[in-house]
């Protein structure tokens, strides 16, 4: 068995059951509106650089912005739950099959960081750091410090426990930023000799875990979780099927939702609530909305940070969408006392909620960061973002609505 093309076919089979939804992303409102919107921030980007602040951290704001791209490695195997019965004899030949994997992963990872970093580049030449490294060397370092960060994940995906698991993913994301940090505020020489001296040290700490040859449960979990990441980007343009989603057990939220009435009529808010919490999705809510605290904040009440406020609402409220595909392509009518028609509504009602205290979180740091801007723009940011939040309750009624119809 030629296992490279056991992977070529795995993988054109999974992306040929995307591409056809490729089409209604293109023709998509949301995809013309990041399209106008990349246009405008390139616009604000170029007027930001010529009046930059003297004072701006611009070297925290890199270590903000490339540190976690650095650091996050993440690979697609396809491999499938039957593997573990029909490639176990293939056992000692997978590296073959592996390989592609990594490569990809770090190819791939590696262009969006390098475009990242030609982004920022313009402020760090602008700064008045102390220490400024060319943009080639800075790339090479990027570049090494993605290798290491990939080789540890991977390594990482072998360790028998999880408990071990989660300290060398601690310790990987640790390391990684210190040698960030060092070649952004050190000179090249003393970097230089950190990053040898904590990487041969980091690659030693990896020997010690007990690791499996081949590990065949923790590659399935990622990949359904990678594939589940695919289908839940489309699902913003196009109704897909939304299985495999990765389950994140967080005991801290178990109590939120307890308080739901035990009745039929919220049957399906409990599901949905409890659902929510332990989904993926309420991970990538939470990163938005943080991000979107810092931006705004960063902007202050000005027309700029309006503008970016409204955009990350709906961005969120884009993302929330996903609520609709969960449970939807599972039998939870014959297990739950479902009423007919309470999906939609349960939906839209827990959405908007959390899109709402999304727009009251992102509008704080506006009101609370000293700087100039307009009252007037702050509290009109606010009115936007309410009405902007109830607008998009409204659609996604009338839409969904007419969907269920046809």
């Amino acid at each position: 068995m030629k296992l490279q093309e056991l992977r070529g076919r795995r993988k054109s089979s999974f992306w040929s059951k995307v591409l056809p939804y490729l089409p209604y992303v293109f023709q998509s409102g949301v995809a013309v509106l990041f399209l106008l919107l990349l246009i405008a921030f390139s616009a604000w980007y170029t007027s930001f650089l010529q009046n930059m602040p003297p004072d701006l951290p611009v070297l925290w704001i890199m270590l903000i912005l490339v540190g976690p791209l650095t650091v996050y490695s993440g690979f697609r195997t396809y491999v499938q739950p039957a593997d573990v019965i029909f490639l176990l004899p293939q056992e000692t030949r997978m590296n073959n099959y592996l390989k592609p994997a990594f490569r990809s992963g770090v190819i791939y990872k590696l262009i969006g960081l390098y475009t990242l970093l030609l982004i920022v580049w313009p402020l760090y030449i602008r700064s008045g750091a102390e220490v400024r490294h060319p943009l080639w060397l800075i790339m090479i370092v990027l570049l090494l410090l993605k290798l290491l960060s990939a080789y540890g994940a991977w390594q990482e995906l072998r360790i028998s426990t999880s408990r071990a698991r989660a300290y060398y993913r601690l310790l990987r994301w640790c390391f990684i930023l210190l040698i960030l940090v060092a070649w952004l505020w050190q000179p090249a020489w003393k970097s230089a000799l950190f990053m040898l001296l904590v990487g041969i040290n980091y690659t030693l700490a990896l020997r010690f875990p007990m690791k499996h040859a081949v590990p065949w449960e923790n590659l399935i979990a990622a990949e359904k979780s990678g594939a589940a990441r695919v289908m839940l980007l489309l699902g913003w343009f196009v109704d897909v099927p939304a299985e495999g989603q990765k389950v994140i057990h967080r005991r801290w939220l178990s109590k939120v939702g307890n308080g739901i009435t035990w009745s039929r009529d919220g049957a399906y808010r409990f599901l949905l609530t409890k659902t929510f919490l332990r989904s993926e999705l309420l991970g990538i809510i939470v990163r938005l909305a943080v991000l979107g605290m810092v931006v705004v904040g960063l902007n202050g009440k000005t027309w700029i940070g309006a503008i970016l406020y409204l955009f990350f609402i709906f961005v969120a409220g884009t993302q929330l969408t996903a609520l609709r595909h969960i449970h939807g392509d599972t039998p939870a009518d014959a297990y739950y006392p479902i009423p007919a028609g309470s999906r939609q509504q349960e939906v839209i009602a827990l959405a908007s909620r959390v899109l709402l205290a999304i727009t009251l979180l992102m509008w704080i740091p506006m009101a609370v960061v000293p700087g100039a801007g307009s009252v007037s723009i702050l509290f009109a940011s606010l009115v936007a973002g309410i009405a902007l939040v109830f607008g998009m309750k409204s659609s996604w009624k009338r839409k969904w609505k007419q969907e269920d119809e046809e």
